[in-house]
């Protein structure tokens, strides 16, 4: 068994626990928290499993670490704390641990990645031995693996697209809703998350990760971007209300240019209610889903929808985001240490879980 950490419990957090529980060569020896109300809980009620698996929550990081896990879970944000997320990996790194995390972004493509997250990396590497790879929470199945393996389908490929289509009522992080992405703001706002490069600086990784393995050039990478305000105010069941005239959608696009043409697309569709911007894309069943659009002959498109937490499709993208990152958990650890992207890390069965609770 694989003694591994958890290190956060939010939305990827609490899927983290229920997918290393769930997993047939790794061990839950740990949960990290933040908050001092969460000390000492049970790791099956923060994952809210419903029975308890033995393991008490801490904040003790120093002691979690010095016990040597030879895995770590990173699930602490790292949105607006890029420098001490990068710090706590570096540190996992340091001491041995393979670390799975979709905290850090600038690391979606490990060759292209900025000198000043890429570096510290290989020098925990080099002094520790440990291992470090990133996949989108976006998640970044759906904008790697997924499209990758569907153009593989198809005899003349033009383009591909990514898309995320979501009804943002359904995610339960309220903040990051009203205040990274700006949704019920007065339309001055300027959501951090949309300012401009910003896109480009979540989601550029994944287009040069898609060229490389196409084996193409991108000559530049775009932004597009566009609001709509709400006609009526609207009540949403987890967040309450988001007034009339506030940002109700939010509509952008980051393209690989590539001769001279946007050829890779990655885009999100996110609304608060799906009365505005009705004429914008839409999810099959009105609360959210992924969408792959490889434009070519044929044109191929696949639409995946995923349920969890009560039906709740935004927790099923973070379910399998988690399930792409705790997979190659096994698989990081029989390799050699180093820096790892999605292109290296393959995506694995399920091998030992058919019917596992």
């Amino acid at each position: 068994m694989i003694p591994t950490v958890v290190w956060g419990t939010g939305n990827v957090g609490r899927a983290a626990i229920r997918a290393v529980e769930a997993h047939p060569t790794l061990d839950l020896a740990a949960v990290l928290v933040h908050s001092p109300g969460k000390v000492g809980r049970d790791a099956g009620d923060l994952a809210g499993l419903g029975r308890g698996l033995g393991v008490a929550a801490t904040d003790d990081v120093d002691a979690v670490l010095a016990a040597g896990p030879r895995a770590v879970v990173y699930a602490a944000s790292g949105d607006l704390r890029p420098d001490e997320a990068l710090a706590d990996v570096g540190r996992a790194v340091r001491g041995g641990a393979v670390v799975v995390t979709p905290s850090l972004y600038p690391l979606y493509d490990r060759r292209g990645a900025p000198p000043e997250f890429r570096e510290p990396v290989l020098a925990a590497v080099a002094a520790g031995g440990g291992s470090l790879f990133v996949s989108g929470v976006d998640p970044g199945w759906a904008n790697d693996v997924l499209p990758l393996l569907v153009s593989g389908l198809g005899t003349v490929v033009d383009g591909i697209r990514c898309q995320e289509v979501f009804d943002y009522s359904t995610y339960d992080q309220e903040e990051s809703v009203r205040f990274l992405v700006g949704m019920g703001q007065p339309m001055e706002y300027e959501p951090p998350m949309l300012a401009p490069s910003v896109p480009t600086m979540v989601w550029g990784g994944q287009i040069r990760l898609l060229a490389r393995a196409l084996e193409a050039e991108v000559d530049e990478i775009r932004e597009t971007l566009e609001r709509r305000p709400l006609d009526t105010t609207v009540r949403t069941r987890t967040m309450g209300v988001f007034e009339a005239g506030t940002q109700g959608a939010v509509r952008f696009e980051v393209q690989g240019f590539v001769g001279g043409e946007p050829r890779l697309v990655i885009e999100h569709v996110t609304r608060i209610h799906p009365s505005c911007a009705p004429d914008w894309p839409v999810p099959p069943d009105g609360d959210g889903a992924h969408r792959v659009i490889v434009e070519g002959r044929p044109r191929i498109v696949v639409t995946v929808e995923a349920d969890d937490e009560g039906e709740n499709r935004s927790a099923g993208g973070n379910a399998t985001a988690v399930g792409r990152l705790i997979g190659a958990v096994e698989w990081l650890v029989a390799a050699e240490p180093g820096l790892y992207d999605a292109l290296d890390v393959p995506l694995r069965p399920a091998a030992g879980r058919l019917g596992r609770k």
